[in-house]
């Protein structure tokens, strides 16, 4: 059963609909949804809308598709229709073809939006060809940031992240690259992507970091022990990639579930055919609260992420307007106190089995990089 057909099913939970009349699936596509309105700082300067949107797969999706190109134009527009003020993208996606989808979709209201982009794998900015490891060299960041400037059609970059910290070049050298950028205007703010705590640190010391983009979702809870403690001595927003956890918090995977060639999850830990029966149990304690909440098992899992801080703020992705239609409506799921404390302590009682991603990848993750 796919996502769509868990939506008009509600999984045909005992005693009632999993979907209120404001988050069916016929609701979520129609006409007048209500606009997401609820509005939150990253670093306390840069205003976005709680939940954001991620173009990552729009220029192919997890299953090695193409998809639509007009469609996915037509879905970042209705986003910022629906009230979402944040769009993330990177030069890696692609390369450079999800910064020109998002380019080209958000031209006429520009002004009215954020996009945050990321620089920092070796990728030749003539051909696109993806070259070997990570390239943060400062003379490097300034010609990614020519081409992105170019395929997002703009003057400027809102957010600008560190895909990787670069073990090979100290911190203080690219925080330096950064600073010129925004003297000239072409960077209003900066962060960094699963950077180690120290790293982020030494680049606050130097230039004040806005944001921190980490995976984080009720499946993958790492930045809880460091990361999130830290943004908030600091002063620091926390931006979620991957807060549905690639489709499985939304109920579109079971424990029967196989992947396509080439498909990432198919080589994660957590979705092996040993692993999902037992992971399956955040699915089923999900749905439950869904059924509690009337809303879908993806507006539990965005309303919990932002539940927890004032400063995190999710980014899913998707290239099916349903889903952003529904995910956007999340905003209008709240815990009260009672309701969290409860989800929370049945949360814990839960544990998940496998690495989030394959070791090869997890090892660009939580790096420090060199000292000057």
């Amino acid at each position: 059963m796919n996502r769509r057909d868990l939506l008009k099913t509600g999984l045909a939970l005992a005693g009632g609909s999993l979907l209120a009349s404001n988050a069916s699936a016929e609701n979520l596509t129609s006409a007048t949804p209500v606009p997401l309105s609820g509005r939150r700082k990253l670093g306390g300067k840069l205003e976005v809308s709680n939940i954001g949107l991620g173009v990552q797969n729009m220029w192919r999706t997890y299953q090695t598709t193409i998809p639509y190109r007009p469609e996915m134009i037509n879905i970042i527009r209705k986003a910022y229709d629906n009230g979402i003020t944040l769009f993330d993208t990177a030069e890696a996606y692609g390369p450079f073809e999800s910064e020109r989808i998002l380019g080209e979709a958000v031209a006429s209201f520009r002004n009215k939006i954020v996009i945050e982009t990321k620089y920092g794998w070796a990728i030749d900015q003539k051909t696109g060809k993806r070259l070997p490891g990570l390239n943060s060299r400062p003379e490097h960041i300034k010609e990614v940031v020519e081409g992105m400037l170019k395929r997002l059609h703009t003057d400027r970059i809102d957010l600008l992240y560190q895909h990787r910290v670069d073990p090979a070049v100290p911190i203080e050298d690219v925080v330096g690259a950064i600073k010129d950028l925004i003297g000239q205007g072409k960077v209003l703010h900066y962060g960094l992507s699963e950077p180690g705590p120290q790293t982020v640190r030494r680049a606050h010391a130097i230039h004040p970091v806005t944001a921190i983009q980490n995976e984080y979702s009720l499946l993958w809870r790492g930045p809880e022990e460091k990361i999130l403690p830290l943004c908030e001595e600091l002063g620091i927003g926390f931006v979620c990639w991957s807060p549905l956890g690639v489709g499985f918090l939304t109920g579109a995977i079971d424990e029967n579930t196989r992947f396509a060639p080439g498909d990432i999850r198919g080589i994660e830990e957590r979705f092996t055919p040993e692993n999902l029966p037992h992971n399956m149990a955040l699915v089923k304690l999900i749905t439950k609260w869904a059924a509690q909440k009337n809303a879908t098992p993806a507006q539990i899992s965005l309303a919990w992420l932002t539940a927890q801080k004032p400063w995190i703020v999710p980014i899913p992705g998707t290239t099916q307007m349903a889903h952003m239609l529904e995910n956007a409506a999340a905003d209008n799921i709240k815990f009260t106190g009672d309701e969290l404390k409860q989800f929370n302590q049945q949360l814990a009682g839960i544990t998940i089995n496998g690495l989030r991603l394959p070791q090869m990848v997890l090892n660009y993750s939580n790096v420090e990089a060199p000292t000057k």
